[in-house]
């Protein structure tokens, strides 16, 4: 069902083309702030776990999971903001930027070390940098920060030469696109963006 075939030269499987359409319409879903786009990810990351899982990236596997219940709370972070006002697009204060850095840091340095010596993965270190960066992008996303495209830019430039390295060519031409999306992301909601707050 999920055998290897071949995509322009790419060898790849059914599941990770439907994770790739899934993760593409998330992100562009996201851009718009349209709050389908957190049904759509919970999808993509139910199907990415497994594609994931295969190739011995445990952290982005458990990842995806995570991503779930992230993407419940985002869901509802959008749909009703905090209390009786509605969620809008703000910037991250000083504060913000370093709370956002220190668990960034400290969720990699407890990734990789789990990675490392408890799973068979050959990348423990950027499996876990990657992991730890995308959960802060997440959380970000759902409190609807700018920062958070500066994030996913970061990763997902960083993704794309994990998944060649790991042989899921398909998955990094989605990342690939994901570094443009970002790009257009990060410019459309500094344009409508309110003034910082401290978190």
């Amino acid at each position: 069902m999920n055998d290897k075939l071949a995509l322009f030269g790419f060898a790849t499987t059914p599941l990770e083309l439907v994770s790739f359409a899934l993760a593409a319409t998330t992100v562009m879903l996201n851009i718009r702030q349209n709050h389908w786009a957190w049904l759509f990810s919970i999808a993509s990351s139910a199907t990415y776990a497994v594609v994931f899982f295969d190739a011995r990236l445990y952290g982005d596997s458990g990842l995806q999971l995570v991503f779930i219940a992230a993407s419940v709370w985002g869901w509802w972070q959008w749909l009703r903001g905090t209390g009786e006002t509605r969620l809008v697009v703000t910037r991250l204060g000083r504060a913000g930027w370093a709370w956002a850095l220190a668990g960034w840091g400290a969720a990699f340095l407890a990734l990789s070390w789990f990675l490392q010596n408890y799973t068979n993965t050959d990348v423990p270190h950027m499996d876990g940098f990657l992991t730890a960066g995308s959960l802060v992008g997440q959380l970000l996303l759902a409190r609807k920060k700018v920062e958070n495209w500066h994030v996913w830019i970061v990763v997902d430039v960083l993704y794309v030469g994990l998944y060649i390295v790991k042989d899921l060519h398909v998955t990094a031409v989605l990342y690939a696109v994901f570094v443009v999306l970002a790009a257009r992301g990060l410019r459309a909601w500094s344009n409508i963006a309110q003034p910082k707050g401290l978190a």
